[in-house]
């Protein structure tokens, strides 16, 4: 980012803009996707043939060319998982060396980890068993393992609390009273059940029948022609098994799982079998690629963007509210001043009592219009709005609108059944911006444009 801001400051402006910024940031992390977790497979496959099989299916497959080149914090656990894996492998490789360099790396890369991710402990539990023995006998290695990881881990918390007290006084003092430690805050939240309730909550088994299969498609069955369990297998069945316990679930949090897995499967020996299997794996990838890589939750960044530059206009929007959506990357607003409120998957009854409290009631001096982004498939703003128009309670004006996005997390089957809830989600797809404000008086219209 001091280079972007340097060659910024080169053409005359003064600060880098917002998307300039983001793509910035999807360019690098497609770059550290290419090199390092290319690198991490050519070392974690020994076979020189098996390798380019290796590498040929994690480079076409669609989660590589979607999720990774994203700044989610799963794409970053993907490739310290796979480099955490690479460690331990040689580590082990080395059995009668103390591989003091490799267990510094990877005591790091497990402070990392955790520091990134909370769920990230659950992909090196095979590796940790496998290691234990190595220890017993270089117990050297452990203590060289146990100082890079509290060295890494207390940067980690110096950095977050300087971070989020930005007007502190003495870092010191904060650190021995409120220090932050983000992974205790991240088990705090994810224990409660009302939090995670926000989020979807979902059965134990929805990893194993949908999140692996919509990860991997016809990859899931090369399974059965693995010569054995590898460690990076027996790393991707360790978490699936552990995340399966957590009542939110969804197909990011095995990102990690995709390129341990393929790195390890065989293709099936039969050439009728082999063309099949690879004629199901372009398709597979091409349509998920489409589907995730543009349309899925796809309108965020671009509604962000453009409310970043209406933030100066006289749109009037005191405050905004996004609702069934992922959390907006607040930074692309540049710094202007635009309160955001991500209401999750709050219910709809929840969600009309806040915005109808930020709007205030009608003997204000000033009244306040809110901002309310939500996706064009949830009919149940609709009925909001139906009983608006009719009692003249509130106006709502479309100021923004774009079809390319698509709320796969709004398919409800049980509400809806199959054909109908994808007839409403694929059919009514999109995202829109809506200006609501309270309607005073009898004379009041109600207008619900689009544009």
């Amino acid at each position: 980012m001091l280079v972007l801001q340097w060659v910024w400051t080169e053409t005359g402006k003064e600060a880098v803009a917002p998307h300039t910024v983001y793509y910035a940031l999807r360019l690098l992390m497609f770059i550290l996707s290419f090199v390092l977790e290319d690198w991490a497979i050519y070392d974690l496959v020994q076979s020189p043939r098996q390798r380019i099989v290796a590498l040929l299916l994690v480079s076409s497959s669609y989660v590589t060319w979607t999720y990774q080149t994203h700044t989610f914090s799963n794409s970053i656990e993907t490739l310290v998982v796979l480099w955490s894996v690479v460690m331990a492998q040689r580590i082990l490789d080395n059995k009668h060396r103390s591989s003091l360099l490799s267990s510094a790396v990877l005591g790091s890369l497990v402070a990392f980890g955790v520091f990134n991710r909370i769920t990230f402990p659950t992909f090196l539990l095979p590796a940790g068993i496998y290691l234990l023995p190595h220890f017993f006998r270089k117990p050297f290695s452990l203590l060289i393992l146990c100082s890079t990881f509290l060295f890494t881990s207390s940067t980690a918390i110096a950095v977050d609390t300087s971070f989020y007290n930005p007007s502190a006084d003495s870092l010191f003092h904060l650190l021995r009273t409120k220090p932050i430690i983000t992974p205790l805050n991240s088990i705090l939240y994810n224990s409660s059940a009302s939090n995670l309730s926000m989020h979807g909550l979902h059965p134990p088994y929805q990893h194993f029948v949908s999140s692996l299969p919509q990860l991997l498609g016809p990859a899931i069955f090369l399974l059965w022609y693995m010569p054995r369990l590898t460690l990076p297998i027996l790393s991707s069945l360790s978490a699936t098994v552990l995340l399966s316990w957590i009542p939110h679930q969804e197909p990011r949090f095995l990102l990690p799982a995709v390129p341990l897995v393929l790195s390890s499967v065989r293709l099936p020996r039969s050439t009728v079998l082999k063309r099949f299997w690879v004629v199901s794996w372009v398709i597979f990838n091409l349509v998920l690629g489409m589907v995730m890589g543009v349309y899925h939750q796809g309108g965020i960044i671009s509604a962000q963007i453009w409310l970043g530059q209406q933030a100066d206009s006289d749109l009037g929007l005191t405050e905004v509210f996004w609702w069934r959506t992922y959390g907006p990357p607040v930074w692309l607003l540049g710094g202007k001043e635009m309160l955001t409120t991500d209401l999750m998957g709050m219910k709809s009854e929840d969600m009309m009592a806040r915005i109808s409290g930020a709007i205030g009631g009608c003997g204000e001096i000033r009244p306040r219009n809110v901002g309310l982004v939500v996706p064009f498939s949830s009919v149940d703003l609709d009925h909001w709005i139906e009983a608006s128009l009719s009692r003249e309670h509130f106006s709502f004006d479309s100021v923004w609108k774009t079809k390319q996005h698509l709320n796969l997390d709004d398919i409800d089957f049980d509400q809806d059944g199959i054909r109908g809830s994808i007839a409403r989600v694929v059919g009514r797809r999109g995202l829109v911006i809506w200006k609501v404000s309270r309607v005073c008086g009898s004379s009041g219209n109600t207008d619900a444009q689009q544009q």
